[in-house]
C-alpha cells in the first residue's frame, strides 16, 4: 500500500541579544529512493535570505542560507508532500564470509567505520562479538544486537541531546532514537556490518486519519548491509520501515545530517525551536 504524507517542519533559532548575520545548512527535503517519491518540496526562510542548494556527498539535500541584516528571530519552514510505498526486499542475504570478503570492506570502508559518537564501549562490544561468533548469519547477528539494545536501553525522550555518545546512553540505559541508532551503527560495524543513520520523519499512529492534522517528529533508524540495504528501526522495536516513515538524509552518524546547522554574528546566546506537522493524505 502507498501512502501520500504531508510534512510542515517549522524550525529556527530565536537571538535574545539580536544578530547581526547568521549563515546556515538545512537538511530537511526528503529523498526520491526507490521506496519515496517527492511530489512537492519547498523551502523558505524569514528574514529573507541569500540562498543556494546542492546534494551533499552522503545523498542528501542541503539548503545552504545566509542573512545578512540584523535579526531577532531565524525561521525556517520546509513543506513536502511525499508518496511512500516500501514493498519488501526479496534478497537471499549474505553469509559471513561474502560480507567479510575484503572488495566488501572497500566498498563499505565509510560505513564501517566507528566515528567517535557511535564508539559502543566495551560491554557491547562482547555482546556483539558473541552474537557474531553464534550466528550463520550476519542479519541474525543484527536482531540479536537490536534486541540486546533495545532490552538495555530505556526510550526516554528528554533524556539526551544531540551531542550524546553512544557509550554514555547505554552506561545511563536510557536515550532517544538517536541513541538506539548510534550503538546499533557502532556495534555492527564492530564486527564487520556496514551500516549508516538514516534521518527522517515517522507518523505518531499507524491509526492516522485522512486530512487531520497531527504532531509528528523528526525520527531515526538505520539501514545496514546485506547484499541491498537493508531498513531497521530500533526505536520501534526493530521492524523495517513502513509507509508511514519519510526517509531525509543518510550518513555515518547524527552529524552528518542534522536538520538545522549554522552559526551567527551577534552577543549572547540563541534558542532552538523545532515543531512537526504531518498530514496523512491518502
Amino acid at each position: 500500500m502507498s501512502r501520500q504524507i504531508r510534512i510542515v517542519h517549522t524550525t529556527g533559532y530565536t537571538y535574545p541579544g539580536g544578530a547581526t548575520a547568521s549563515f546556515n545548512e538545512a537538511r530537511m527535503t526528503p529523498r526520491s529512493t526507490r521506496e519515496q517519491l517527492v511530489l512537492t518540496s519547498s523551502i523558505t526562510v524569514s528574514p529573507l535570505p541569500w540562498m543556494s542548494r546542492y546534494v551533499d556527498y552522503w545523498g542528501t539535500q542541503v539548503d545552504s542560507f545566509e542573512v545578512h541584516e540584523r535579526h531577532d528571530r531565524l525561521n525556517v519552514v520546509a513543506t513536502s508532500t511525499v508518496e511512500v510505498e516500501r514493498r519488501p526486499l526479496e534478497i537471499e542475504g549474505l553469509t559471513w564470509e561474502q560480507l567479510l570478503a575484503p572488495e566488501q570492506e572497500e566498498a563499505h570502508t565509510e560505513w564501517l567505520h566507528c566515528t567517535e559518537r557511535v564508539q559502543p564501549g566495551e560491554e557491547l562490544r562482547a555482546i556483539t562479538r558473541a552474537a557474531a561468533d553464534s550466528t550463520e548469519r550476519p542479519r541474525d547477528c543484527v536482531r540479536r544486537v537490536l534486541d540486546a539494545i533495545s532490552g538495555h536501553i530505556q526510550y526516554l525522550p528528554g533524556s539526551t541531546d544531540v551531542h550524546a555518545r553512544a557509550v554514555d546512553s547505554w552506561s545511563a540505559g536510557a536515550g532517544v532514537c538517536q541513541d538506539l541508532v548510534h550503538l546499533s551503527l557502532g556495534a555492527l560495524r564492530e564486527v564487520g556490518i556496514p551500516a549508516r543513520y538514516v534521518s527522517g520523519y515517522v507518523m505518531p499512529s499507524a491509526d492516522a486519519v485522512v486530512g487531520e492534522k497531527t504532531t509528528g517528529e523528526s525520527h531515526a533508524w538505520l539501514q545496514y548491509w546485506d547484499g541491498a540495504w537493508v531498513g531497521i528501526d530500533p526505536t520501534l522495536g526493530g521492524v523495517e520501515p513502513g509507509e508511514f516513515h519519510v526517509e531525509v538524509g543518510i550518513g555515518r552518524d547524527y552529524g552528518d545530517v542534522p536538520p538545522l546547522r549554522g552559526i551567527y554574528t551577534g552577543s549572547g546566546e540563541s534558542d532552538m525551536f523545532v515543531g512537526v506537522e504531518m498530514t496523512l493524505l491518502a
